[in-house]
């Protein structure tokens, strides 16, 4: 676990305190919003467990969530809905996020870490790590919260359009969800631009 600390602490040693994590959750879903969220923790804190969200069980992830929020210095997490995301793309929605989660930090970041080989613009200095949510904790951390909340979300989402399967997909493009939106069109959270919707659009 000590080398997920070992980009913040190169940070921490040059003079940077408060080191953000920033990733999100929700790209490759054919439904609703695309979530991200920014995690600084307290300079050597450790956290046993935290790993990309992808690799963790649905149960360890909701455990980790509420471990995450009461460790942290400072967490965000924020949302870009579908309709923007038809709007802006995917990819310029994802950046969207990863600024709105920086700037909602209740203690500003002096340094980023981001997940993926892309960046938004930004006013402090930052670095992006490829496969970020496996060698950076709060990368891991932020994946984790984005992951848990944009579940959480989908799964209220089956409640009211139920003949889509949300709750067992989340709203990822699996055969049995392109089905149901064949045969019933796209729900209101549906991603319009997306294949496997967009040819279903009236």
């Amino acid at each position: 676990m000590a080398d997920m600390l070992e980009y913040e602490k190169k940070l921490w040693d040059a003079g940077y305190e408060f080191v953000a994590g920033v990733d999100e959750a929700g790209r490759g879903p054919l439904a609703g919003p695309v979530y991200a969220a920014a995690v600084i923790f307290p300079r050597g804190l450790v956290i046993e467990g935290i790993n990309d969200s992808k690799k963790l069980s649905e149960k360890k992830r909701e455990q980790l969530y509420d471990v995450i929020k009461e460790s942290a210095l400072a967490y965000s997490i924020v949302s870009v809905d579908e309709k923007e995301i038809d709007k802006i793309n995917i990819l310029n929605a994802a950046m969207r996020a990863f600024k709105m989660a920086l700037d909602n930090l209740s203690q500003k970041a002096d340094f980023a870490l981001l997940d993926g080989n892309r960046a938004p613009e930004m006013d402090i200095p930052y670095e992006s790590v490829v496969k970020g949510d496996a060698k950076v904790q709060a990368i891991a951390a932020a994946s984790i919260l984005a992951k848990v909340e944009r579940d959480r979300y989908i799964t209220e989402m089956d409640k009211i359009y139920p003949q889509y399967g949300f709750a067992k997909h989340k709203g990822y493009p699996t055969k049995d969800h392109k089905e149901s939106v064949a045969r019933y069109g796209p729900s209101p959270i549906h991603r319009l631009t997306f294949k496997g919707v967009s040819e279903y659009v009236k």
